[in-house]
């Protein structure tokens, strides 16, 4: 198998996949429990995909010191 190039996911996205709701977002990347996101323009960012993937995976658990960017 190939392998993926990685996505790039904006907040919409991550809202929509996560059920989180925005201030509780920013929470947890405060907190370090959920992944931070990456600047990809001056004024934009968005969050890997695969981090948020990894999150879902076991969110009560997730520790952004464990999964270094």
């Amino acid at each position: 198998m190939a392998n993926r190039e990685e996505r790039i996911i904006r907040l919409k996205t991550v809202l929509e996949r996560t059920g989180l709701s925005r201030s509780t977002l920013y929470r947890k990347i405060g907190d370090g429990t959920f992944p931070k996101q990456v600047r990809i323009a001056a004024r934009c960012a968005g969050w890997r995909e695969s981090a948020v993937n990894l999150w879902l995976r076991n969110p009560m658990f997730y520790s952004a010191s464990d999964h270094p960017e």
